[in-house]
């Protein structure tokens, strides 16, 4: 077994530090009270024992170790919805809190082990740690996603997401409206150097480019502006679209990771992958998928967002 440790900083205070570390390292909030207790967590600025309950201040800071698994990966039941599929590829619906393969802290119940049990053959692919996966969502994002079933197909996908020739469209909720209701976010991505869970505008990170486009702007139950807003991924880094629209001072509905205050609890970051599209990988025909709005996300809406 090997360990990884990370260090992450409040930037607000929490009631639980079992809630902070899920937050913050997006894994369950049983498996954080877990590593607490068996004194994975430290606080750098104070040597006091942690508890689950522990209250956490803004701007401390603390070490959490995870230990890294290497398993092999056993398919399971996992409900997941086949939007399209062929020989060589399959696009999928994947729900909105499902991790998409095992990693510190999600070693079971993943995407990948659902796939490897509709997709047996996946696991016949040079990457034994994440076959078939040629890129991925975020936890609490829910929607669209390609997974190769036979290695050409995944070598080829693998080299088109590089080269950005899938184009692929977002829906979220985000707090506040840009003054301009639609354009080009740039700026270059890389782990916080105070946070290394939380990625950030960093000089000399990787170069990245969000285009977005406000459908419609309301308010919520409390009075605040709340926008639906379509983004196109021009580059694929990592919590891309949550990091230009927190810079814009309008972060995504649910993201406490990036300054969302919402009051509700175990709310998800309300990012959808609604569109697809993309040259088949084999056969070059051009594919187009959309899959729309989720219950979840149009229950808040209904529930939360006044009518105009």
């Amino acid at each position: 077994m090997n360990e990884r440790v990370i260090r992450i900083k409040a930037y607000k205070n929490y009631d639980r530090l079992d809630i902070f570390i899920s937050l913050m390292a997006e894994i369950t909030r049983s498996y954080a009270g877990r590593i607490i207790k068996a004194g994975n967590v430290k606080n750098l600025d104070s040597e006091k024992n942690l508890k689950p309950s522990s209250k956490v201040k803004a701007g401390e800071k603390f070490s959490i170790t995870l230990p890294e698994i290497n398993q092999d990966l056993q398919p399971e039941d996992i409900p997941i919805e086949i939007v399209y599929a062929d020989e060589f590829l399959a696009v999928i619906n994947k729900p909105a809190g499902l991790v998409v393969h095992p990693a510190a802290g999600n070693y079971e119940h993943t995407l990948l082990n659902g796939l490897i049990k509709i997709f047996p053959e996946i696991k016949n692919l040079s990457d034994k740690n994440r076959p078939g996966i040629v890129h991925r969502l975020d936890a609490g994002t829910s929607g669209l996603m390609i997974i190769a079933r036979e290695q050409r197909a995944c070598d080829e996908l693998k080299i088109m997401f590089q080269a950005r020739e899938v184009k692929k469209k977002y829906l979220a909720l985000i707090h506040g409206c840009p003054k301009l209701r639609e354009g080009i976010l740039s700026g270059a991505i890389d782990h916080d150097p105070e946070n290394y869970l939380k990625m950030a505008l960093i000089e000399g990170g990787r170069p990245a480019m969000t285009g977005y486009k406000i459908l419609w702007t309301r308010e919520n139950l409390r009075g605040e502006k709340i926008s639906l807003v379509q983004c196109d991924l021009f580059t694929g880094r990592t919590h891309q679209i949550r990091v230009h629209l927190a810079a814009l001072g309008c972060p995504l509905v649910g993201d406490a990771l990036y300054g969302a205050k919402d009051r509700e609890n175990n709310l998800r970051v309300l990012l959808h992958s609604w569109k697809l599209e993309f040259a088949h990988p084999i056969t070059k025909k051009l594919l187009t998928f959309r899959k729309f709005l989720p219950e979840d996300f149009l229950s808040y809406i209904r529930d939360k967002i006044t009518k105009i």
